[in-house]
């Protein structure tokens, strides 16, 4: 079993100034390295205390000048946001700096306000993402970046430095939706999800991904899915609880305020109808019990907790990559730090 580091940047109420953010993240991330984890995952976000790293390739360039072994992953470049061709360039050069250890994780982004801060059209991210993401695929092969689409076009350009290698062996995609799994599935990509519905019922969407990607490329394996967890580890059973319905629970809070999953926009946006449906029933069941349905589906509690929590999930799930965000919602750093050297020494031995 592998384990990443997911690195979200929250800044939750900007309880400390950003130069303090960002020590407080670098210094777990390399701390990741000296604990064992294979690898680090970076997201990418803008304009909010949300989520305060707008550029994960240039911060995973920085990491890499900093590291030796673990590996480099964005977690996600939201491919609508980002000009294709840049996108390769960078992860060229990033994977140059470390040496091979670059992961490409991609997505399309959900937030309106962030699709408004850049003047695009969120009703446009479908074809925007399965344009960006074929084109940097190929030229992540081949060396030669060419687009012809609706949005993105460019005639055939060589890329440098030269790509080390194709990344087709290790990306990702964020699937959450329908259709983001189908499209995850037609790439080749791995499928990375968040965890947040029950394991039963995030096996249908994970049956259907290996599905679909069984029929697409029936000579390759199907990857492990990556699923990502907002965790608290906790020597103290008491205390990990209360900890985890504080901040865990506190972390759904912000999600649903930044992404206004609650508001009508969402029923008539465009590639987004998944989350329209769900408006009339996450304010019929009421916001206490999807955050309390939220926090018992994540992987908190003591070592020995979490240890059976995740072998209870590959029982339901298969195999899969877990990835543990420990900083979040507020939570003090230095506790969130002690429970990522409390996981790296108890779970992972545990369960490797």
């Amino acid at each position: 079993m592998q384990f990443g580091l997911l690195q979200i940047f929250q800044n939750h109420g900007s309880a400390i100034d950003d130069a303090g953010l960002w020590r407080e993240e670098i210094a777990m991330a390399l701390d990741a390295e000296e604990l064992g984890l294979d690898s680090v995952w970076v997201v990418e976000h803008h304009f909010r205390d949300y989520a305060a790293c707008p550029d994960n390739l240039q911060y995973l360039a920085y990491l890499a000048g900093r590291t030796r072994r673990i590996r480099l992953a964005t977690g996600a470049v939201i491919l609508p946001w980002n000009d294709p061709l840049r996108v390769v360039e960078k992860l060229s050069v990033l994977d140059h700096l470390s040496d091979g250890r670059a992961i490409f994780g991609m997505g399309r982004g959900l937030a309106r306000r962030e699709y408004a801060g850049f003047g695009i059209d969120m009703e446009t991210s479908r074809e925007r993402f399965d344009e960006a993401a074929d084109s940097i695929l190929d030229a992540l092969d081949t060396g030669w970046f060419e687009c012809n689409g609706r949005y993105y076009q460019r005639e055939r350009t060589e890329i440098r430095p030269r790509p080390r290698a194709g990344f087709r062996d290790r990306v990702y995609a964020i699937a959450m939706s329908p259709d983001s799994v189908e499209a995850a599935a037609r790439i080749g990509a791995g499928m990375a999800i968040f965890s947040q519905a029950p394991w039963p019922t995030a096996r249908e969407g994970i049956d259907r991904y290996r599905e679909l990607f069984r029929t697409r490329h029936p000579s390759k394996r199907i990857p492990p899915v990556l699923t990502a967890d907002m965790i608290v580890c906790d020597d103290d059973a008491g205390r990990a609880e209360e900890m985890a319905r504080k901040y865990v629970g506190g972390y759904l809070l912000t999600v649903f305020e930044h992404y206004e999953l609650m508001s009508d926009h969402l029923k008539k946006a465009r590639g987004y109808e998944m989350y329209g449906n769900s408006v009339e029933i996450l304010r019929a069941i009421g916001l206490d019990v999807v955050v309390e349905n939220y926090t018992q589906v994540q992987a908190w509690g003591t070592p020995e907790m979490i240890v059976e929590k995740l072998r209870q999930r590959r029982e339901m799930i298969g195999d899969f990559i877990f990835n543990a965000c420990f900083r979040f919602a507020g939570i003090p750093g230095d506790y969130a730090h002690r429970g990522l050297r409390l996981f790296a020494e108890k779970v992972i031995p545990a369960l490797r």
